[in-house]
């Protein structure tokens, strides 16, 4: 009988589990609804690679079953595995200073601005060394008791566990010797070779679970400066436009929006003007 790859994807590999092409598309749907995430075609390897974890944690001998599972559940153990899911599907690339040119942006504008309250949404905190880069940025132009309130976000609740944590490696990428000694504590005894951020640094930053497909946005006092670096490109243009409405909704006017060196807003002028290199102005 012939049975072709893009009817069974279980016979491109010998597999674990059963991964049929329909459960790939149910999964494209699924994280789609969920997260706005979309998932092109060469994603299968990852998709299976990832919630093969959640198939042994839970006793699923095939992806049908632990989908059909999986959205027939209610009940607090049902929202855990759909985060479980979703942490699964999530990408999380980050350093210390990583597109340093924004921090040196951000370091003008902080500056100017000098003793003024600011706030700063980092709406894709990862495990924190973005939303800690922010804060150290600040603490070096304004101090370390600088009156900066940054609000960390991510849909991922695995990651912001390690950010609240605050604990990294001694050689994590994107710090120089100066930064170490200024803004991180060294461990000692069985904790060397892991550095901590300084609590007067760390108390700028607060980390929440926010999913930015949710239908309530409760974000506070509007923000100053939004970093959304590097999440839209894990989605279609249509759910672009809805997130760039919706920050543009929970900024400041004039605030600034810094997005990833890939990402281009060009077509949403109505809303936002480049301002510098992948750095924009709220219309």
């Amino acid at each position: 009988m012939n049975t072709s790859v893009s009817d069974n994807l279980n016979l491109a590999a010998d597999r674990e589990f059963v991964f049929h092409a329909r459960d790939f598309a149910r999964v494209r749907s699924l994280i789609y609804d969920r997260a706005g995430i979309s998932l092109h075609e060469g994603k299968q390897a990852m998709v299976y690679s990832r919630l093969s974890r959640r198939l042994r944690e839970t006793g699923h001998m095939s992806f049908e079953s632990y989908l059909q599972w999986l959205e027939a559940g209610a009940g607090a153990q049902s929202q855990q595995e759909w985060q479980e899911f979703v942490n699964c599907l999530t990408t999380n690339l980050t350093a210390f200073f990583r597109e340093e040119h924004h921090f040196h942006a951000l370091t003008e504008w902080l500056k100017a601005r000098g003793s003024q309250p600011t706030r700063i949404w980092c709406c894709a905190s990862s495990t924190g060394e973005e939303p800690y880069s922010l804060a150290i940025t600040a603490a070096e132009v304004l101090g370390m008791h600088a009156p900066v309130k940054i609000t960390a976000s991510d849909i991922d609740t695995n990651v912001l566990a390690t950010a609240s944590r605050a604990v990294y490696d001694a050689n994590a990428r994107g710090l120089d010797a100066q930064r170490l000694r200024n803004f991180f504590l060294r461990g000692k005894g069985a904790h060397s070779g892991s550095i901590r951020v300084k609590p007067e640094v760390a108390r700028m930053v607060e980390f929440k679970p926010f999913n930015l497909m949710q239908a309530s946005w409760s974000l506070g006092e509007p923000f100053d400066i939004v970093f959304c670096r590097n999440v839209m490109i894990y989605f279609d243009a249509p759910t672009q436009r809805k997130v760039l409405e919706r920050i543009h909704g929970v900024m400041k006017p004039k605030g600034l929006l810094f997005v990833g060196h890939s990402e281009n807003f060009t077509e949403s002028r109505d809303l936002f003007l480049l301002k510098g290199k992948t750095v924009y102005d709220k219309v």
